[in-house]
């Protein structure tokens, strides 16, 4: 009898009495019928009336005894501390916890459920406006779970392929492994094609933070998926001549900022000072700052076009400006550098015998063309 399972209060009862009826002909014939044996198996710590005769007493029996009372308080108070956030994208996880929590904890009625699952999403702003809404046409758990899982599947997560379609020009951002600028950075060339089937023109959110979900507004980056290459913009280090004396006129600067910007040539009767200085690879034609996957700048932040104080999550067919922040001025590192908007305008650019559809980035007023829509290939 060892096997079989006991009840000690730390599961409900209704659980354990539907785990025990599998056994009902084998305890039945054996062990002294299947009432007593059930009743064995309860720890002896709970006390049972002498009357109970059949198994709808023995379970109101249970139900009635203190260990019952503090199950389903225990279960309770996990039920309202629970926080999707923990489960790391585990949803099915997620949805078996909340309705064993809430099946433990007796919790049946529909308005009390949702709110235990509403309060359940935490600080997910964009779960908490869009279940808000769906609320009070929900009647059943399965109607509340299946509302949260056309939410879920519609986010962009860590992880998802995605196309960037040029929301002007129906075209897609694309990049060919290994095929680079024959001018300034000569990293791999970006421009736009003409389908998003084409792998070329697939991507891959990554999460600067190793967030789950990409965030509007937050920092994301794009890894073109033939490649693994950064989408994004490079700069180039040269040196100008500053000084032609014997005199040192930088050696009261910190030795950081004398190693990092200058450097001396002494086999010379004069001493001469070299000044580094740093400008960004400009694009083939216009002048622009060019885009490669090359990855010395390769955070982008994704902004709604349409509504300025969105703070949602990003979503298939979301259209957005993708701007990026440059690290160095003409002098060396910065924290806050320039920002430009990554842009296809219809200049174009060749190859050999190609011809591309230039993508650039850029500092000028924002237009239509600066817009670009999200479409979800894969989910994460």
């Amino acid at each position: 009898m060892n096997s079989f399972p006991k009840y000690d209060g730390s599961i409900h009862p209704d659980e354990w009495i539907n785990d025990i009826k599998k056994y009902y002909n084998m305890w039945e014939d054996n062990y002294g019928g299947f009432l007593h044996t059930a009743k064995s198996l309860i720890n002896s710590t709970i006390k049972l009336p002498t009357e109970i005769n059949d198994l709808e007493k023995l379970r109101g029996a249970l139900k009635k005894d203190i260990s019952f009372t503090v199950f389903k308080a225990s279960n309770k108070r996990k039920l309202q501390s629970l926080n999707s956030l923990n489960y790391s994208g585990d949803i099915l996880k997620f949805f078996t916890d909340f309705r064993n929590l809430c099946y433990n904890s007796e919790t049946d009625d529909i308005e009390e459920q949702k709110e235990y699952f509403y309060a359940s999403l935490n600080d997910n702003r964009y779960f908490l406006t869009e279940f808000y809404k769906r609320m009070k046409n929900i009647n059943s758990m399965d109607e509340l779970i299946k509302a949260f899982e056309e939410i879920e599947l519609n986010i962009i997560r860590q992880g998802s392929i995605v196309a960037l379609k040029h929301v002007a020009t129906g075209k897609y951002l694309t990049s060919i492994k290994d095929f680079c600028y024959t001018t300034g950075s000569k990293k791999q060339l970006v421009f736009t094609g003409n389908s998003k089937f084409d792998p070329n023109a697939l991507w891959k959110i990554r999460s600067r933070s190793n967030d789950e979900y990409g965030y509007i507004k937050t920092d994301l980056r794009l890894q073109h998926l033939s490649s693994n290459h950064y989408l994004g913009i490079r700069y180039r280090q040269y040196q100008i001549e500053i000084q032609n004396q014997y005199q040192n006129t930088f050696q009261n600067q910190s030795p950081f900022q004398y190693q990092y910007q200058y450097r001396s040539v002494a086999n010379s009767p004069i001493q001469k000072q070299y000044k580094n200085q740093y400008e960004y690879h400009k694009s083939p034609s216009s002048n622009h700052t060019e885009v490669s996957c090359g990855e010395d700048d390769y955070t982008w932040n994704f902004k709604h076009s349409n509504l300025e104080n969105y703070e949602g999550y990003l979503k298939p067919n979301d259209i957005v400006n993708l701007s990026i922040k440059k690290s160095f001025d003409i002098n060396g590192p910065i924290q806050d550098g320039q920002v430009e908007f990554l842009r296809n305008h219809d200049v174009q650019f060749t190859i050999g015998n190609d011809i591309f559809q230039e993508v650039i980035c850029h500092n000028e007023r924002l237009g239509g063309i600066d817009e670009w829509c999200i479409e979800l290939i894969k989910r994460a």
